[in-house]
């Protein structure tokens, strides 16, 4: 096996994200890839990062402070939006991205502080 560094790509949300020199190990014999660990993380977290700016999609660290400001755990949030803690906890850590429409339902929650009334009374 050999260092090398490619594209590859990454499914995020049903569709596939290229990343660019992506670091992993490949067979010169046959063109196997092998990701160790480190690398796997690696290009999972740089498909998000590019899906996330592709679509102009708040970051994970943008979702967490919007939750913070608004003094809420991830349990309430979730509630609100009527999502999992679970999914709240994935998107802030980087390990999933956001759809379109939740992202727009955030950015609604961020900028229009009227919505927080309705959302909770919608509640789950």
């Amino acid at each position: 096996m050999v260092e090398r560094r490619r594209k590859l790509s990454l499914p995020v949300n049903g569709e596939e994200v290229s990343v660019p020199r992506s670091p992993h190990l490949a067979c010169p014999g046959c063109g196997e890839i092998l990701l160790r660990a480190d690398e796997v993380r690696l290009l999972q977290s740089r498909a998000l990062e590019i899906y996330r700016e592709k679509y102009d999609l708040l970051s994970a660290e943008a979702i967490r402070a919007l939750r913070l400001r608004l003094e809420m755990t991830q349990e309430e949030l979730g509630s609100l939006l009527r999502i999992s803690a679970n999914t709240i906890s994935r998107w802030e850590s980087g390990r999933n991205v956001q759809s379109a429409s939740l992202d727009t339902l955030l950015r609604l929650v961020q900028n229009v502080p009227e919505s927080l009334v309705y959302l909770s009374k919608r509640a789950a």
